[in-house]
């Protein structure tokens, strides 16, 4: 049996820019995409902790060290500017290795900067 477990979190994401006629997807600051190893395109769920509003979208490299959060096409219309953000992504676990596996999750600050290390689960 496989388990959708979480691997990828970044919590207290703030929304930097939404726009609406844009091709869709989030884009995210590449640096914070690879401190906990979100890939181009993953599949993405993203809970907007301002409005109460959940959707899935993909995740789409922006500029490194830019602390971009963008909401783009169909998911600019769930959230605005200076909204934060909990966006999370999922791996297929088979079930005999779930116990060895822990995501990776990054609080991040006001400006998408990480505001400590890695949180431990």
């Amino acid at each position: 049996m496989e388990l959708s477990l979480l691997k990828s979190k970044l919590h207290e994401a703030v929304v930097t820019k939404a726009e609406p006629k844009a091709a869709g997807g989030v884009v995210i600051d590449a640096d914070l995409m690879g401190r906990v190893r979100l890939l181009p395109y993953e599949r993405i769920l993203v809970n907007n902790l301002s409005n109460g509003e959940r959707f899935e979208s993909w995740a789409v490299p922006g500029p490194a060290g830019s602390g971009a959060v963008c909401l783009t096409g169909a998911a600019a219309a769930l959230g605005k500017v200076g909204d934060h953000l909990t966006i999370l992504a999922f791996a297929l676990v088979r079930e005999d290795e779930s116990a060895s596996r822990r995501p990776l999750m990054l609080m991040l600050d006001g400006q998408n900067r990480p505001a400590d290390g890695l949180l431990d689960p």
